[in-house]
Parts: C-alpha cells; structure tokens; sequence
C-alpha cells in the first residue's frame, strides 16, 4: 500500500490528539515527496512518535499507543476518560524531557521547607510574586513554560509536574491576565516536587486549578500549604478587613499598602482573602488595579524560557517543536 500522510494524520485524530497539537508537531522537513522513501517515512514516524509520546509502532498502521499511558497521576479527575489521560500523560511527558535536555542541572528542592525557598527569595526582593519564583526554578534546574498548543481539542489541564531522571519541568496550562493566580499555582507544583509527590510517577497532573478545587485530596492540600508558606510565610493565612464594605479599587490600595508590611505580593493578598470570604469576583476585579491592566502572562513566561533553554542541546526539530508548543510561532 502506497504511504499517504494524511492516513497518519487520520490516525492520531482518531487517537483523540488535537489538530493544533498534530501541526506543532509535524516536522517543517516533510515533503511528499518523501513518501516514497522509506527512511523518510520512518524518520516521520519517528519524529511524531518523539514529540508525541506515542510508541513507534502505532504509526505502522498498528492502534496508537501513548507511552505513559498508565503511570501519570492526575489530580481532581471528573469526566476525562482514559484515552484523553493517556495523550495528556505522555504528551507533557515528551515535552517535559526535552525540556529538561535544554536546562543545566541544579540544587535538588526535593525535601526542602517551604520556609527556606521563602527565604531565599526574600532576600532579594520585598515579596514573593511570580517573577521571583520562575527565576528560582530556572536556578534550580527547573524548566517552567506556559503550554499555547494542548493534545486536546478541549483543554482539560490547569498544570502539569514531569520527573525525568530525578529531574522536573513544569508546563502551565492556565491562561492567566494577570501574576498571582499563576504565582500559587507555579509554588503549588513546586509543593508536589518538594513533597515527593512524583516519588513513583513521571507526571502529576492538575486538571482543575488547585486554588478552588474542594475534593479533599491529601497531597493536594499539601501541595497547597507549601504553596501558601511560600508565598505568605503561613500554611494558613489570615487575612483581616476592618471592614465589609470595600469595592475593588478599595481593596486594590488596601493590599498595595499592606503589602510591604507583611511582605506579601498584593495581587496574593487580595486573593487570600478572597479565598477567606468567598469574594472572588471582588478580588479578581482588584487585579485590574494592582496591576494597572491586564497582561499577556503566558508570553511572559515563555519569553523569560525562551533566554534560558540551551536550544542548541535540544537541536533544531525538537526546537522547532518546542516553539510551536509555546506559541512562538505566533
């Protein structure tokens, strides 16, 4: 039978992987004038089953087979079947890996107190906010990137760990306008790797934001305490109003004053108490003042990943790849 590519395209469709993430990974090389070649085609499959997480063999007209199918845990799973785990597992996986190949080793924070990280990132700046923390993974050896291609044709993950030879990357799925929603979300995975929570899995997955989820999971809530000690300097913050009556703008100057003083970032405060009263939509409206406007976030993260991956380590295809994934191609 003749090699047609879009019989390979057709079956990683019906694999349950996304148009979005089969054109980020489809080499820039191809041809169909490969086709009829054999190393050509081989390379093709092997290329897509690299970037992919797939095992070769299911791209030989076998049923696709994602590689990390089993091992994955995930986090406050509702109604993602099997199939849609399988490509979310090993697609952050096989992204995670190359990651980590373009990011020199660190200090292991595996066992580390929240109150040392804390500490540590004080001493340079009056709080802990995002910006501080993506620059001490980065030190420690830990890539963070903000995901702008997802396996899925619905996006079902908030964010995902991968462990790789003792090593961890962490890939970002939550779109986010402004810093602080992400900033406890990046400590909440920095919580799973401290708390050796990947002790016997390549990726753990968080399929629902971390800060509202109520499934009462164990190493969830761990994960949120580290997240919290770091970011605040208690497991359980309590954040006081003098009154009950304030608006956005209000609240927005309020935590801007208070923030120094407690050295605590004010978009964390304003959702601290958010998470205290219930009053969410009230602080995420304070957002738009703490911080003058909303921002692309995600091309933020990604331009700081971009300065500190080895591109060069990663080689061109798999660089390529990785662009695509973080919408550098854009």
């Amino acid at each position: 039978m003749d090699f047609d590519s879009s019989n390979l395209r057709r079956g990683l469709r019906e694999a349950g992987l996304s148009n979005q993430v089969i054109d980020a990974a489809w080499p820039s090389w191809w041809s169909e004038e490969l086709a009829s070649d054999p190393s050509g085609r081989a390379e093709l499959r092997f290329a897509l089953a690299r970037k992919l997480g797939i095992s070769p063999r299911g791209l030989l007209g076998e049923r696709v087979e994602f590689i990390w199918k089993d091992d994955a845990k995930f986090k406050h799973l509702s109604t993602e079947d099997a199939a849609q785990c399988a490509a979310l597992a090993s697609f952050g996986v096989a992204i995670g890996r190359l990651l980590i190949r373009g990011t020199p080793t660190g200090p292991n924070i595996s066992g580390l107190d929240a109150s040392i990280l804390r500490e540590a990132l004080l001493s340079s700046q009056p709080y802990v906010d995002l910006l501080g923390l993506l620059s001490l993974c980065w030190s420690v050896g830990i890539p963070v990137v903000h995901l702008r291609v997802f396996p899925l044709d619905t996006k079902s993950m908030h964010a995902m760990v991968v462990k790789v030879d003792g090593r961890y990357a962490v890939l970002l799925g939550r779109e986010a306008s402004y810093p602080a929603p992400l900033a406890f979300t990046l400590a909440h995975e920095l919580g799973h790797v401290a708390r050796g929570h990947l002790s016997d899995a390549p990726a753990l997955v968080d399929l629902k934001d971390p800060a509202t989820a109520t499934d009462g999971d164990a190493q969830e809530k761990e994960a949120d305490e580290f997240a919290l000690s770091v970011l605040t300097g208690s497991s359980n913050p309590t954040i006081i109003t003098t009154t009950h009556s304030y608006n956005a703008p209000t609240l927005a100057a309020a935590v801007i004053r208070a923030a120094g003083q407690y050295s605590i970032e004010p978009g964390t405060l304003a959702l601290c108490l958010a998470h205290r009263e219930g009053t969410w939509a009230r602080a995420m409206a304070a957002l738009k003042f703490i911080y003058e406007g909303p921002r692309p976030i995600s091309r933020e993260i990604n331009s700081l990943a971009k300065t500190q991956i080895d591109w060069q380590e990663i080689g061109y295809e798999n660089s390529e790849y990785l662009h695509n994934v973080m919408g550098e191609r854009d």
